[in-house]
């Protein structure tokens, strides 16, 4: 973990109150000392939550990535159609700004690898990415929806 300084977006993974993952965006407003925890002003709240540093990670085009149940998100290539606005929607979440993006097939994507599809090409400060979708390595009933730079692919 790194250190954070006073402005910078966060992207915050918790469990909610209802047991699910749940992930919010927010700035940082201080940090206590070199090792957190991180005043968090979340976005939509007023006052800030103090927060571990293993919870945050600073939002870039590659951190902002989706954890869906259902493997037929991939089967079935109506559903696949919709993994793109998605993606979109919980990247301007973030508050990322996407200069372009470009689905590939209308957004069917096309498969670049035994375990997913290639969905999207998008340009994010000046920055080549593709959009994948692909199994999740650790649940067999999910997938994992994420952009990175296509030499950095994750599976």
């Amino acid at each position: 973990m790194g250190t954070f300084s006073h402005g910078d977006r966060v992207r915050y993974a918790t469990i909610g109150d209802d047991g699910f993952p749940l992930v919010r965006y927010g700035f940082v407003g201080g940090q206590t000392h070199d090792d957190g925890p991180v005043v968090v002003m979340l976005d939509g709240e007023l006052g800030g939550d103090v927060v571990d540093l293993d919870h945050l990670e600073p939002v870039t085009v590659s951190s902002v990535c989706l954890q869906l149940d259902g493997a037929d998100l991939l089967a079935d290539s109506t559903l696949r159609q919709g993994l793109v606005n998605l993606w979109q929607a919980e990247a301007e979440d973030a508050g990322l700004q996407i200069a372009a993006m470009h689905e590939i097939e209308s957004g069917i994507g096309v498969r670049d690898s035994s375990e997913g599809f290639a969905l999207a090409e998008l340009t994010a400060a000046g920055e080549h990415y593709i959009l994948r979708a692909f199994d999740c390595p650790t649940d067999r009933n999910a997938i994992v929806l994420r952009a990175d730079r296509p030499n950095r692919w994750i599976f």
